[in-house]
């Protein structure tokens, strides 16, 4: 499920959802030791419902907003062969899967309300699936994209799991891109930067036309989604402990992402 900062939604929208407002990615100051202390007990629960719940809920509002590719994204992907066999792992709305007409991509994600509109870019294939539970043989696919996904697990152990479930799916020369919520993000409107809390709630705002309040309702309704912002280096240090090897490592809108591929011994080594 990708998430940055939001575009407003396309020219000629009949959405009657208003876009979100502002706040809606500004980060709450709930306090990062509770969080973790709220996670580590029951991690999958906690992110089912801090995470999943609240991308079946916003799915038609998110996916509005997601339609423009990141550049980088879009370079990784069209500089696939043709014929390339590719994932899109946490494929939101599957904006990504029309970028290279001459590949196919098995795009998954957790929210069923987001795999809806992934499923209508035909050809591509788009199913319900987990992160840490992908459904795929190991070591078939020669690309995966992982966009704005692994920073939604909450404890280090989970995300790190993500990173080696990605590689597990790629051949010997395959090459998976993956991004995550920077920390470092300074000069953004939430300000966060070295030295602030990595484990925050972040908001998102659903603001209803009018029209289409029933008698009493709010027009607006916040959902809280968890974040792990990774600080410059972590991205690296994941792929690395997943026994992984970094191909090439940047910076762009306000995330930090990694292009890695399997390690000597991928297959071999211990428990993550």
């Amino acid at each position: 499920m990708e998430a940055t900062s939001p575009n407003t939604a396309p020219p000629g929208s009949t959405n009657t959802i208003q876009p979100p407002s502002i706040s809606q990615q500004d980060g709450n100051p709930s306090n990062s030791s509770t969080i973790q202390q709220e996670s580590s007990s029951n991690p999958a629960q906690y992110e089912e419902q801090h995470v999943h719940t609240v991308y079946n809920e916003i799915a038609p509002h998110f996916s509005s907003t997601r339609y423009k590719p990141w550049p980088i994204v879009k370079t990784f992907l069209q500089s696939q062969p043709p014929g390339s066999l590719g994932l899109d792992i946490g494929c939101g709305n599957g904006k990504y899967l029309p970028i290279n007409p001459s590949v196919f991509i098995i795009a998954s994600d957790r929210s069923s309300g987001l795999i809806k509109f992934a499923s209508q870019h035909q050809p591509h294939s788009a199913i319900i699936a987990d992160t840490l539970a992908l459904p795929h043989p190991r070591g078939k696919f020669d690309f995966a994209i992982c966009i704005a996904v692994v920073h939604h697990l909450s404890t280090a152990k989970r995300r790190r799991q993500a990173v080696h479930a990605i590689l597990e799916t790629l051949s010997g020369k395959g090459k998976a891109l993956i991004y995550a919520w920077a920390l470092e993000q300074r000069d953004s409107r939430r300000g966060w930067d070295e030295g602030s809390e990595q484990d925050v709630m972040v908001p998102w705002v659903m603001k209803k036309a009018k029209r289409d309040l029933a008698e009493g309702e709010k027009n607006e309704t916040t959902f809280q989604r968890y974040y792990h912002l990774y600080r410059k280096g972590e991205m690296e240090e994941n792929v690395e402990a997943a026994r992984g090897v970094v191909v090439e490592a940047g910076y762009e809108k306000d995330n930090w992402w990694v292009i890695c591929s399997r390690g000597k011994g991928f297959e071999e080594g211990k428990e993550l």
